[in-house]
């Protein structure tokens, strides 16, 4: 299985570390493959790819079997999930695709672009985030009922970190050293 983690990561958190040794401790992955989101994702305050490429590389350099990728970088366009997915399927086509969220993700899954083909031809990898019965939500909520087989639930994620509060606490505790310097030397998320 090749596992794609998406996110702003802006910036990486040590629990986008520990999400990453979680999953590798909890099921079986060939390749790991963090992918910032493009500028072109409209998010507020989102720091340029430049940096938070970078800082995902400071913070992974060590990990094996792990990569960073800048695939949704180059698009002209923001193009959704589903778009980035069908890339990395061809690029592995041997491998099953398994997306990461958070479980507070769930509620705008549903609403994503493609949400049908995309939840139908890949699996998502939920992690607990909020104390959400992940289950239960699933089990109750009708669309992603449908499909609940392609769901991996790993409710055993107690970490409660964020890049937005870091980005409000500044505390240096929250990153790797190296990210958290690479933040200090460039200057980053004051003014």
């Amino acid at each position: 299985m090749v596992v794609i983690f998406g996110g702003a990561f802006n910036p990486p958190t040590l629990a986008h570390k520990v999400i990453c040794e979680h999953i590798f401790k909890s099921i079986p992955v060939n390749e790991f493959i963090y992918l910032p989101v493009s500028n072109l994702y409209t998010k507020r305050s989102l720091l340029s790819n430049y940096h938070r490429l970078q800082m995902l590389k400071l913070m992974t350099h060590n990990m094996k079997n792990v990569e960073v990728s800048s695939m949704e970088f180059d698009d002209s366009d923001y193009l959704g999930t589903y778009q980035t997915l069908l890339r990395f399927q061809e690029k592995y086509p041997c491998d099953e695709i398994a997306f990461v969220i958070g479980a507070d993700n769930l509620e705008k899954l549903p609403k994503w672009i493609n949400a049908r083909s995309l939840l139908s031809e890949f699996r998502f990898i939920v992690i607990n985030r909020q104390n959400i019965d992940i289950d239960s939500y699933i089990e109750n909520h009708p669309f992603l009922h449908e499909f609940y087989a392609n769901f991996i639930i790993l409710p055993h994620f107690n970490m409660d970190m964020s890049s937005t509060t870091f980005r409000t606490t500044f505390d240096p505790s929250y990153v790797s050293k190296e990210v958290y310097d690479y933040i200090i030397q460039n200057q980053l998320y004051r003014g």
